[in-house]
């Protein structure tokens, strides 16, 4: 790269580097034509190498993590820190950078109520609530240019925001009946720390309900689909959520009951003029084959969601269905997705892995 291109680059900083979604991101940012990866932070590794901690980057970087009292000004800073922390702290990281996206659950949900009523307590930072967008480029791209705070966006909750987007911005949804909603999700979206459930005797041929009810990325649901309708979501939401043995992936199937009968040819309109100049989502509904809806595996390390849907039309049903990999297009990958657009840059840069297969 010639030295004017690297003299333009960003200085761009990473702080909680040592976790799977900052390891991923550390990847993908080192990579970034546009960025330079000054400073990774880690209060638990401080002076080691990162490769000490992310093996697959051996011979890609010579940095070292160093402590977050150590980190220096920078142009973006990203935070992947664990759920609270950002909020506790967010003022000393405003006066490093201009701009900051934070991949916790922090800086989501725009209500201090809706906030205190899933995560159970007041929101440190109330005031930057109304402030911050969430950090979903396909519904949020107008709004994240102009931003100074993004937030991350929940891993089940992308998969099915994007999944629902189309139906729910027609009106043809009967709110009288709940969503019913179930995501099966890998064992890396539990993040880096061992524990008992993520023990490999206990994890491993797993296919275990861990949050039948009550899970928290029920709340992206009731903000983003409120949206679409128009400012309130009219519509009761029944959310499950199920580990299986899969490392990296998102599943979710989505029960959907619209007012009227409606027929494919009408599914695949809404949902082609939603998504047909969208880089990162691909409509998946074939008439035969292994992958003839969507499959999380074949996703893994590439920022696609990949929709499908199938019509009950004798309940008026239609199943949506949607994957992708959570440490990617859940996580670390839309972060890089909401850069790129936060700068006027090409949306795909630096994000145009395809996956393997096999696998």
């Amino acid at each position: 790269m010639p030295g004017s291109c690297k003299m333009n680059r960003l200085r761009a900083a990473i702080v909680g580097g040592s976790g799977y979604t900052g390891g991923e991101l550390l990847r993908l940012l080192h990579l970034h034509p546009m960025i330079q990866l000054t400073q990774v932070a880690s209060s638990s590794h401080s002076g080691q190498y990162i490769h000490s901690v992310h093996p697959n980057l051996r011979k890609q970087s010579s940095l070292r993590f160093c402590h977050p009292d150590d980190l220096a000004s920078c142009d973006v800073l990203f935070l992947c820190l664990p759920h609270g922390v950002s909020a506790d702290t967010i003022e000393s990281y405003r006066s490093m950078a201009t701009r900051i996206i934070d991949l916790s659950a922090d800086f989501r949900l725009r209500s201090a109520s809706l906030y205190e009523h899933w995560y159970g307590r007041a929101h440190p930072a109330p005031h930057l609530l109304e402030e911050a967008v969430y950090g979903l480029p396909e519904a949020h791209r107008a709004e994240i240019p102009r931003a100074a705070l993004v937030s991350g966006t929940g891993c089940m909750a992308t998969a099915a925001i994007l999944g629902l987007a189309p139906l729910y911005r027609t009106g043809l949804v009967n709110y009288s009946i709940p969503l019913v909603l179930e995501a099966k999700v890998g064992s890396s979206a539990a993040g880096a720390t061992p524990g008992a459930s993520s023990h490999h005797p206990d994890r491993s041929g797993a296919v275990r309900s861990f949050q039948p009810t009550g899970h928290r990325h029920t709340a992206e649901l009731i903000q983003e689909l409120g949206l679409l309708q128009g400012g309130e979501l009219l519509q009761r939401i029944a959310f499950s959520a199920t580990a299986i043995e899969l490392v990296r992936g998102v599943l979710i199937t989505a029960h959907v009951f619209m007012k009227e009968a409606v027929d494919e040819r009408t599914l695949w309109r809404l949902y082609r003029e939603a998504y047909q100049h969208e880089p990162f989502i691909r409509i998946v509904k074939e008439r035969s084959g292994v992958y003839r809806y969507p499959e999380p595996k074949i996703l893994a390390g590439s920022n696609f969601c990949d929709i499908g849907f199938e019509l009950d039309s004798e309940q008026q049903r239609v199943v949506v269905i949607a994957a992708l990999d959570n440490l990617m297009k859940g996580a670390a990958g839309n972060a890089v997705q909401a850069l790129n657009c936060m700068y006027g840059w090409d949306e795909t840069l630096g994000l145009t892995f395809p996956g393997l297969h096999p696998v």
